[in-house]
């Protein structure tokens, strides 16, 4: 459906000449965020708090919501005074054993069942930390989907979009082919009232022709800093080497 959607959008919209470039040098294209995620949690349970809204800009590993986690709390606490007590019960029969009281084999199975202690611990602190939602890019809040007091199971939380980079979708006819290679630059134009002219680089020729159009497909990758320029717009590209 997306892609119907995409070929739609592009056979309609209007297109204009850049000043002093012929306009047969241009083709139609759609400027489309470069990852759309669905957020979701690798344990299933009720959210305590969303940290985010609808619109929010966000960095890679920031906090988007946390899961209730008071049984994961006290799994950590468990274990870390489990293992303290291990180490506090090595030290004192480290005497002993210098005293040839204890044998070695009764010190090798205190020193590993504080082996067993840390990685237990290490385990309960993974579990916590799966009660914490992160962001897996930088970019956009565009929906939320639950909030506190909410079961998170198989469904997601919200979704979130980069558009940093940009992927643009050109639309190329099939005349052209073999004339667009990948890592060629690329002119983007994108429609009023954003405007300007923007560089990117080719990193998708597709392979396959439409027959009923009689055309084929380009991604351009264009950088988009500062999130600079918005997603869903219309452009036009002309391609150079």
């Amino acid at each position: 459906m997306k892609n119907i959607f995409l070929w739609i959008c592009l056979a309609v919209c209007c297109f204009w000449p850049a000043d002093g470039v012929a306009e047969d040098l241009f083709h139609r294209g759609l400027m489309e965020p470069s990852d759309l995620i669905e957020v979701s949690s690798q344990e299933p349970g009720i959210i305590e708090r969303v940290v985010v809204e609808r619109g929010d800009r966000i960095k890679k590993g920031e906090v988007l919501a946390l899961l209730k986690s008071g049984v994961e709390k006290a799994q950590v606490e468990l274990a870390e005074a489990r293992l303290e007590f291990g180490r506090r019960r090595v030290r004192r029969n480290e005497e002993l054993y210098e005293k040839q009281l204890i044998s070695s084999h009764e010190k090798d199975e205190m020193e590993t069942e504080v082996l067993v202690m840390e990685l237990q611990l290490r385990e309960a602190k993974e579990r916590l930390k799966l009660r914490t939602i992160t962001s897996p890019v930088n970019g956009i809040v565009v929906e939320r989907h639950l909030g506190p007091g909410e079961y998170i199971g198989e469904g997601s939380i919200m979704k979130i979009v980069r558009i940093d980079p940009l992927n643009v979708e050109v639309v190329v006819p099939v005349e052209y082919y073999g004339t667009i290679e990948k890592g060629m630059k690329a002119e983007v134009h994108p429609q009023e009232p954003v405007g300007g002219s923007y560089d990117g680089t080719v990193v998708i020729v597709d392979e396959v022709i439409d027959a009923a159009s009689g055309t084929f497909g380009v991604r351009v990758r264009l950088p988009n800093p500062g999130h600079r320029l918005p997603a869903g717009l219309n452009c036009r590209v002309r391609f150079y080497q």
